[in-house]
């Protein structure tokens, strides 16, 4: 089954569950046609419910609505699930990009509410699941914004250190159980990510990677399945990724 609404999905290739956030689009589409491609059964959650069906279809999963700012919508997609070997923990964003002193506090509370609270909210309802299964892997994607500051960008940084903070910290808190965590920080990688950022602005958000190459959201899919291909003993802790013509948070190197 596809549609938004079931609750039931036949278990396929390797048996295992995948769950992955913020699905309908860039890292979080790959990723599941990654995994799914490994043999995981793939559940997807996301707002834009069409998007992830058609995914669903294709990839024969199962895709639910989801939204992680809303904690009665996390409630109910956690209660479909009776297994979880694998969560990504991918929904999350940016909302402009202002100095600090002209920050839009409804910008930051939207990043915090949607990259820390809502990555709690994900991580703590189905991490039950993800202990049952005997080899559970939480995978959060944070970015190099969760290493680095930029100017301009106050507000995505400080939400993306904290959401690393959070999932760092349940690292020791997990010592003995069998889940293993794996954070991803992306460097530049051409998604919706600055659509979303500017407003749909399509000129401004093209802008961004003008002159350069910047990774794919396959280059990153690629290595979240690596990730959950390694046996149950192996934990890869951080794994930072950036396209060649990047150094770090600030500075890039332009040809055009």
């Amino acid at each position: 089954m596809t549609t938004s609404d079931s609750t039931e999905a036949t278990v396929q290739g390797n048996g295992k569950v995948a769950v992955v956030t913020g699905a309908s689009s860039g890292i979080g589409a790959a990723s599941a046609r990654a995994l799914a491609a490994a043999g995981y059964t793939v559940v997807i959650g996301a707002r834009r419910v069409d998007r992830i069906d058609a995914l669903a279809t294709e990839i024969g999963g199962r895709a639910m609505y989801l939204d992680v700012t809303d904690a009665a919508s996390v409630e109910r997609f956690a209660a479909t699930l009776d297994r979880v070997d694998v969560l990504v923990n991918n929904a999350g964003g940016a909302k402009g990009l202002a100095p600090i002193a002209e920050a839009n506090l409804d910008d930051w509370r939207w990043m915090w509410e949607t990259n820390v609270v809502g990555t709690l909210r994900v991580t703590k309802a189905l991490l039950p699941a993800l202990i049952a299964s005997g080899d559970g892997l939480i995978v959060t994607i944070t970015s190099i914004a969760a290493l680095d500051t930029y100017d301009n960008g106050a507000g995505y940084t400080a939400a993306k250190h904290a959401q690393s903070v959070l999932h760092r910290t349940l690292r020791p808190e997990l010592l003995g159980q069998p889940v293993r965590l794996t954070e991803i920080c992306p460097g530049m990688v051409e998604t919706e990510f600055s659509l979303v950022r500017f407003n749909g602005d399509t000129d401004r958000a093209g802008s961004v990677y003008n002159g350069l190459t910047p990774l794919t959201a396959d280059d990153v899919a690629e290595v979240i399945a690596f990730a959950a291909s390694r046996p149950p003993h192996v934990n890869l802790d951080r794994i930072v990724l950036m396209p060649r013509d990047q150094v770090d948070a600030r500075r890039n190197i332009r040809t055009g």
